[in-house]
């Protein structure tokens, strides 16, 4: 939560004026001068025009021979209700709910031999690189420590999708967790009425008097420092950027209906277009164990109009080598249809979607054998996309970060990018 300062609450409890802003959406109760404080300390990097990533998470694992690995010429019980249809890109075909997509291929890649570590839906590797992911940092939290606080105060990772274990910063440190855009989170990045900026810049003024009495017996610097921070910290509230860009109802209305029902796809476009470096989000619920065809009439299409409209807008911005996009699940769904219409966890082959940060678009890699059970060639391993997904955006994978006993860990152990997309 947000907390200002109040004066008769100061008088009742005796908290003290320093405590006066806290913003709990960057993790417990750190205060948000604090978490600038925090972040300053690790030492961040930055670079005239960093890259951003937006992972679409298919979470529950979506079916492969139903969408990007199409195997009509298997047997009925393993190729399922949908028919292939071309793209743009010659020899290259997808699923027919996806057109969207089929009519800029030349934007978008698939890897379709990829193998997951895991079949259940425990969804560390993805976000880490580690199939035992407890105590390794997620993707997202790597950019935050690389990255640190975006301009404007910009939080450099943000999490559109659900509340996740695979999702902590771990040894980098509170300040590197998502930061989640609902509810009170939301709501807190508005002053309350009560509190007008002018009187936020009094208050402010006050908090630097008392500062001031200080001064004369500190000899470290310290107060000095905390006054940058906490200047950070108000910039930030008073700035409105992160309110703005999560605001739909700046977007004209022909732009919203271009993501209706995927709303999340825009937010996060309008995210790394205001300067977050890393974007989660998800849409669907993908464990069709049962019904898959019906389930998939439905949401299909809804992934193919934002994904679309998504890599679209990048390229119409002038973002698309500036931002990759990723967008996966677990695992993949097994080839073969059980007696529920369903199709069940299939670790052994999955297929991973690409696009942007100047990565080689126009391309599947890698194929499956005839009924998609397996890799037939140009195998590759979930931590492998991630190495690739940090090496677009300018992070080397094998940098070392401590833990907390000190011993330093790579961000990933398996290190090796697809080549084919570099």
């Amino acid at each position: 939560m947000l907390t200002l300062w109040d004066e008769g609450r100061d008088r009742r409890t005796g908290a003290t004026r320093r405590g006066f802003l806290k913003i709990g959406a960057f993790g417990g109760a750190l205060s948000l001068a604090d978490m600038l404080r925090a972040r300053a300390g690790v030492g961040g990097e930055s670079s005239p025009r960093p890259k951003s990533v937006i992972m679409i998470c298919l979470f529950g694992g979506p079916p492969h021979t139903d969408t990007y690995d199409l195997k009509p010429d298997a047997p009925a019980q393993y190729r399922g209700e949908f028919k292939p249809v071309p793209t743009n890109v010659p020899g290259v075909s997808v699923c027919e709910l996806f057109p969207l997509q089929a009519r800029m291929w030349d934007k978008l890649a698939v890897v379709r031999s990829v193998a997951a570590g895991q079949s259940d839906h425990r969804d560390h590797e993805t976000h880490t690189g580690f199939i035992q992911a407890l105590g390794r940092p997620c993707f997202g939290s790597v950019v935050s420590k690389v990255r640190g606080v975006g301009p404007d105060g910009m939080p450099p990772f943000v999490n559109l999708r659900f509340e996740s274990s695979a999702l902590e910063p771990s040894y980098l440190g509170l300040e590197h967790r998502a930061f989640a855009p609902r509810g009170d989170a939301l709501t807190n990045l508005r002053l309350p009425p009560s509190v007008s900026p002018d009187r936020l810049n009094d208050r402010r003024s006050m908090l630097h008097h008392f500062d001031d009495m200080r001064r004369d017996i500190d000899a470290t610097g310290t107060l000095e420092a905390m006054d940058t921070f906490r200047g950070r910290a108000y910039d930030m509230i008073l700035s409105g950027t992160v309110r703005r860009a999560l605001d739909l109802s700046l977007e004209d209305a022909r732009t919203r209906e271009r993501y209706r029902g995927v709303e999340k796809f825009l937010l996060a476009r309008r995210l790394v277009e205001a300067g977050v470096g890393a974007v989660t989000l998800d849409v669907g619920n993908w464990d069709t164990h049962f019904d898959n065809f019906p389930y998939l009439r439905e949401w299909l299409p809804k992934v193919d109009r934002g994904v679309s409209a998504l890599v679209d807008d990048l390229h119409a911005r002038g973002l698309d080598r500036d931002v990759v996009t990723v967008m996966w699940g677990e695992f993949g769904r097994t080839p073969l249809i059980n007696n529920r219409g369903g199709r069940d966890h299939w670790q052994p082959a999955m297929s991973v979607l690409l696009a942007g940060g100047g990565l080689k678009m126009g391309q599947t890699i890698g194929a499956t054998t005839a009924r998609g059970e397996e890799a037939r060639d140009r195998p590759y391993r979930v931590p492998q996309v991630l190495s690739t997904v940090y090496h677009a955006i300018g992070i080397d994978p094998a940098r070392t970060f401590n833990d907390l006993t000190g011993r330093p860990r790579h961000i990933l152990d398996d290190r090796e990018p697809i080549r084919e997309m570099l």
